[in-house]
């Protein structure tokens, strides 16, 4: 088979891949711009911003405190698998859950003890404050990683694209409940805290059914009375990795959620509903990009595992970002066009002021479309080094920009500091990728 027909394999099993998450997507999209418009309208900007900011402060410090393993199952799982070999799996997969479910549970603790201090200064007053501290256990959301790297190790992306659904199809019937109630605030808080919680028990549900018709003798539970090798010995580097992808992950998803907060904190609530508001009326092309990567990501393990570190992986990675962004311009210059109508649709009238900070986001996040299937590339390559630097260099030197762009511009100067890093990291990403797959061959890019 020649390299080409080779990549159009790969990027056809990518869209593929890609078809039945954007199944779940489909459902989600339509749940979520349900549940958006009905609470939008129901709270106003400024509870509706309050509701965001106390979602948006778990969301942070499960992105800073939690451990995620599915890019290391997916890196070392991939070769395991190819080989047979469902014990050195297994044992991963023990060790990661076992991380992912330690770290979890460290960082309830720390939104917990942290929520009284943080909250007033987010704006976040009355009885919403209470419920700052008992909803960082929605931070468990983050706790499924390790399920999630058995079923794309797997391709089991029906299932994946299943569970997109769980959490908006729950947050649609909490609000259809709360609203003729007349609950407000507290009620929409309980039901996007009981969301957050199915969204992870749901994929260890899954995760578990595919191990009973998949593996029946496999299990997270270590065996009593069983030695096993060491770790580091079956799967070398696997510390260096994961340390690696997961300050990569959490340099990735940390600036629009430290965006939001920053919004919050400077221009208060109602702002930070506005802010929220543009962010979803970016959603068309953002979310489309990430379920792209994971789609990617199992892909480019298994083309690497079977050689196919140089120009195979260029052309299948820059050909799959090629029709992606082919797809999303039009999306953009329609969203660029009605971008008023388009925020008055989803919030209504009181979120005007949103559409030309939806517009600067747009634009912001198409330059970032090509962002996390690069990262995906490099993690998969072993160099998840290079994609951390990438997004910690970005991070670094636009953050500081963050509150002066707020203090200078106002509301739109968020959009502003969100472009000037998106483009940065695109930059480095592009770079460190063009250098690991030219001399992946041969040698190792320094991670």
């Amino acid at each position: 088979m020649t390299d080409s027909k080779g990549s159009r394999g790969i990027i056809g099993r990518i869209y593929g891949n890609l078809s039945f998450l954007l199944g779940g997507k489909a459902i989600a999209g339509i749940c979520s711009l349900a549940y958006l418009v009905i609470a939008a309208r129901a709270l106003g900007p400024t509870d509706y911003g309050t509701l965001i900011l106390v979602h948006g402060y778990a969301l942070v410090v499960g992105g800073i405190v939690s451990f995620p393993g599915w890019h290391a199952i997916v890196r070392y799982g991939a070769p395991a698998l190819a080989e047979g070999d469902q014990g050195r799996l297994w044992r991963l997969m023990r060790f990661t859950a076992s991380l992912e479910i330690g770290a979890g549970l460290l960082a309830v603790a720390v939104g917990m003890l942290l929520a009284p201090i943080i909250a007033p200064r987010l704006g976040i007053t009355g009885e919403a404050q209470t419920f700052v501290v008992p909803y960082s256990l929605a931070i468990l959301m983050t706790v499924r990683t390790t399920p999630a790297g058995y079923l794309q190790l797997l391709r089991k992306f029906k299932l994946l694209g299943a569970h997109h659904a769980v959490m908006p199809v729950v947050r649609l019937v909490g609000t259809l409940i709360v609203v003729p109630l007349g609950l407000g605030l507290t009620g929409f808080i309980v039901v996007w805290l009981t969301a957050s919680l199915a969204e992870s028990l749901s994929l260890w549900l899954m995760g578990w059914w595919v191990t009973r018709t998949h593996d029946a003798g496999g299990s997270l539970r270590r065996p009593p009375g069983i030695q096993y090798p060491d770790i580091r010995a079956e799967n070398p580097g696997l510390f260096k990795f994961m340390i690696f992808a997961n300050a990569d992950a959490t340099f990735a998803e940390l600036s629009p959620r430290i965006a939001l907060l920053a919004v919050g904190w400077i221009l208060g609530p109602a702002a930070a509903g506005l802010f929220s508001i543009a962010q979803r009326a970016t959603v068309l092309i953002a979310q489309p990009a990430q379920v792209l990567a994971q789609a990617a990501y199992a892909e480019f393990a298994h083309l690497i595992a079977s050689g196919g570190r140089g120009a195979p992986l260029r052309k299948a990675l820059f050909g799959s970002i090629g029709l992606s962004m082919f797809a999303a311009i039009p999306l953009v210059v329609l969203i660029s066009l009605f971008s008023r109508e388009f925020v008055v649709l989803l919030g209504g009238e009181a979120y005007a002021g949103a559409a030309a900070l939806a517009v600067w986001l747009l634009i912001g996040r198409l330059v970032m479309l090509a962002g996390p299937q690069l990262s995906s590339a490099l993690i998969a390559l072993g160099h998840a080094g290079l994609s951390m630097s990438a997004n910690i260099a970005s991070s670094f030197v636009a953050f500081p920009l963050l509150p002066l762009a707020i203090f200078q511009f106002g509301l739109i100067g968020s959009a502003y500091f969100a472009l000037a890093e998106a483009s940065l990291a695109v930059a480095l990403l592009m770079l460190f990728v063009l250098r690991s797959t030219h001399i992946g061959t041969t040698a190792r890019a320094r991670a």
